[in-house]
C-alpha cells in the first residue's frame, strides 16, 4: 500500500475535532488536571520522574502531557499535523513543556536526533503500522542503552472479530492490508464523518519476535481480560473505568502490556 499514509494522515486529520468534543477524550476535565492514563500504564511506567521519553503515535498528546506532569521530560510524535497542532495548543493551556514533533514512526530518526530513557506507546497504535521489524528498529534507535520500552496495546485477538463480534472476520495473522471504510470514530459512533483507512493485525509473535530480534529484552509481558476503553461496540462496564464484550465475559483477553529493555 504505497499511500497507506497519505490514507490514515487524512483519516485522523478528520477524527480530531469531533475527538476533541467527546465525553471519551475529557477535555475540560483533562484542563483541569484529569490524567488520560490508565491503571494498566501507570504500574508498568512506575516513577517517571527525571526520566526523558518518547512517546510514539500520541494523537493530540493527553498521554504525552500527563506523562509531562509525572515529572518527565516528554516528546510526543504522531502523523497528523491537526493532531500536532492540537496537542501543542493543550500542552500551552496546561502549562506543559511536552514537546510535539509531526511525524511518522518510520520517518522519524530523519527529523529527530536523541536518545531517550524509554520508549512508549499505547493503545491502537502498532496497526497503522505494515512493518514491525522496522517499528522495532526505530524503538532500539531511540532507546539509551538499558533503556526501556513501555506498551500497552490492545489484544490481536480483539482484531479477529467483526466489529459487533459475532464472528470471526480477520486472520490472527498479519495476512494483508485491511482496507476499510468506516463511519463515525471510536470515541463518537455517532459522529459526522466517514473515512477510509488501511489497518494491519499484528498476532502477539510478530511483536515479540521483531522487539528480541532488535536486542530488546523481554522483562515483563502481561495479558488483561477488560479494556479500559468503551471504545467496541456493545461493551458493557462491569467495574469502575472497566469494560468487557458481554458475550465474552472473562474468558478472552482484550490488552496485553509489556516492557522489554534495550540490552
Amino acid at each position: 500500500m504505497e499511500n497507506y499514509l497519505e490514507i490514515n494522515k487524512k483519516s485522523w486529520n478528520a477524527k480530531v475535532e469531533p475527538h476533541l468534543k467527546s465525553d471519551f477524550y475529557f477535555v475540560d476535565e483533562f484542563l483541569k488536571g484529569r490524567t488520560s492514563l490508565n491503571s494498566i500504564e501507570l504500574d508498568i511506567l512506575g516513577d517517571i520522574k527525571g526520566k526523558t521519553i518518547l512517546h510514539l503515535q500520541c494523537h493530540f498528546g493527553q498521554d504525552s502531557i500527563s506523562l509531562s506532569r509525572m515529572g518527565a521530560k516528554v516528546t510526543g510524535i504522531d502523523l497528523s499535523d491537526k493532531a500536532i497542532d492540537t496537542a501543542r495548543e493543550l500542552a500551552r493551556k496546561c502549562g506543559a513543556d511536552t514537546e510535539f514533533i509531526c511525524s511518522d514512526v518510520y520517518n522519524l530518526p530523519n527529523v529527530l536526533d536523541q536518545k531517550f530513557d524509554i520508549v512508549y506507546t499505547s493503545y491502537g497504535t502498532i496497526g497503522w503500522l505494515p512493518d514491525l521489524e522496522k517499528w522495532a528498529g526505530i524503538i532500539n534507535h531511540f532507546l539509551k542503552s538499558e533503556g526501556k520500552f513501555i506498551m500497552a496495546e490492545f489484544h490481536p485477538v480483539v482484531w479477529m472479530f467483526d466489529d459487533d463480534f459475532t464472528k470471526v472476520a480477520y486472520n490472527y495473522f498479519n495476512e494483508k492490508p485491511i482496507v476499510e471504510t468506516y463511519e463515525g470514530t471510536y470515541a463518537d459512533q455517532s459522529a459526522p464523518i466517514e473515512q477510509e483507512y488501511v489497518m494491519w493485525n499484528h498476532s502477539l509473535s510478530e511483536v515479540l519476535d521483531n522487539l528480541i530480534k532488535k536486542d530488546l529484552q523481554l522483562n515483563t509481558f502481561l495479558e488483561f481480560n477488560w479494556s479500559p476503553y468503551p471504545c467496541f461496540r456493545h461493551v458493557e462496564e462491569f467495574e469502575t473505568g472497566k469494560w468487557r464484550i458481554p458475550q465474552f465475559g472473562n474468558k478472552i483477553p482484550l490488552v496485553y502490556a509489556l516492557i522489554a529493555q534495550k540490552k
